[in-house]
């Protein structure tokens, strides 16, 4: 089994929020694979279906983002899940809008939300870093990303979302079948594409001219 974690904020005054991108992509996951509806629990709202040929659960913790770790924590300890089960998506101020980085293990950052899943999980678990951008100056970043995203976002915001839903299967592979990395990559290359459908059509024709 899979634990799959959006973090955001609970509330309709949050639902749009820069902040809430994790939000969006566990809802996409639930809606392309025809999850069960949501649920309360575990300090948060559940979904469960199944990815892959296993069950996965959905997880928005509804504890504000500075405290998603005891939603996380509960419903890992209920199911008595490794961190290396758990998969967190959230938003990512250090990367470009639509850009994705995943990886296992690692800091917080100055993610309050990441913070609280390592004091309540350890490090271990996987991130799924979802770039939203940067104000630019660091001073701005809290009113940044507590903002609603812009209409001209949804241009890449919704290719985004439906590529992450799309293969979210591949972020599911066990880590002890040397297969985990290559799956992360696959996932990162595949979800570049879907947003940026330009640039790979780019390097298709460099390489027929032999560049």
């Amino acid at each position: 089994m899979h634990l799959l974690v959006g973090l955001g904020n609970p509330g309709t005054r949050y639902v749009d929020n820069r902040h809430n991108i994790g939000f969006l992509a566990v809802e996409e996951i639930a809606r392309r694979h025809g999850f069960g509806p949501w649920r309360k629990s575990f300090q948060g709202e559940v979904s469960e279906g199944r990815l892959g040929g296993g069950k996965v659960l959905l997880l928005k913790p509804q504890t504000y983002m500075n405290e998603s770790g005891r939603a996380a924590g509960e419903a890992a300890r209920f199911y008595k899940l490794d961190p290396e089960a758990v998969t967190v998506f959230y938003d990512e101020i250090d990367l470009a809008p639509g850009k994705v980085k995943v990886k296992r293990g690692g800091g917080a950052a100055g993610h309050n939300g990441i913070r609280s899943l390592i004091a309540h999980l350890g490090p271990e678990f996987q991130r799924v870093r979802l770039g939203v951008g940067h104000p630019g100056r660091k001073d701005l970043v809290q009113h940044y990303v507590l903002s609603d995203f812009a209409k001209a976002d949804d241009a890449w915001l919704d290719p985004l979302l439906e590529a992450v839903a799309d293969n979210t299967e591949l972020l599911l592979r066990e880590e002890d079948d040397g297969e985990a990395e290559k799956a992360r990559g696959l996932f990162m290359s595949r979800v570049a594409l879907a947003v940026n459908p330009g640039r790979g059509k780019d390097k298709q024709e460099k390489r027929a001219d032999g560049d």
